[in-house]
């Protein structure tokens, strides 16, 4: 009878295996059903293998939602055009939309809140290096003369964010593609052209 050794899994591995293992135990059970032994047991490993990366629950949540968030690379376009590099933006976006209804959850579970009280917080723990893609394609447009420069404001570079992100809380699921269209003619756009 020969028997498989069993092999240690090593760093990046290992921690890809705790990462799935947390995003699917987040899935299955909620921040408030989901521990640190529950993790363990999914991804074969023990506690204090986990207790080593991440010090907190929250801290092993978060590092699953932005694994989750890097598996899915977004390369900004380029298609000379503001509306299409906008509805790419979008149509990226709500592939997220399974995410942004865990990261809704989390935001709303005070346990979670504990580590990050405020969304500010949690946002730049899950994207620490990287750029904002909306702010990136408007300054884009602006220098091309898509659109003048002191149109970008603050509230218009989180404008398209803002209604997927209310709509997805509020349905639970990624807006349809004519209501993306529609954010886009009839209110984003015409906010950025008018005089």
């Amino acid at each position: 009878m020969t028997t498989t050794p069993k092999t240690r899994r090593r760093d990046q591995h290992l921690e890809a295996a705790i990462l799935e293992a947390t995003w699917q135990e987040l899935l299955r059970s909620g921040y408030a059903g989901l521990t640190m032994e529950s993790v363990a047991t999914e991804a074969a490993t023990s506690r204090s293998v986990l207790a080593r990366r991440w010090d907190t629950k929250a801290a092993l949540v978060a590092a699953a939602v932005r694994a989750q968030i890097e598996q899915r690379p977004y390369t900004l376009p380029n298609f000379n055009a503001l509306r299409p590099e906008l509805e790419d933006y979008l149509n990226r976006v709500c592939e997220l939309a399974p995410v942004i209804t865990i990261i809704f959850s989390l935001l709303s579970d005070s346990k979670f809140r504990e580590t990050y009280p405020s969304p500010s917080m949690l946002r730049d723990a899950l994207s620490a290096d990287r750029c904002d893609n909306l702010k990136h394609i408007l300054q884009r447009a602006a220098d091309r003369g898509d659109i003048a420069h002191h149109k970008i404001t603050p509230p218009l570079e989180t404008l398209l964010s803002d209604l997927i992100g209310h709509y997805i809380l509020i349905h639970n699921e990624a807006p349809p593609r004519a209501l993306q269209r529609a954010w886009i003619d009839d209110i984003f756009l015409p906010l950025l052209v008018s005089e």
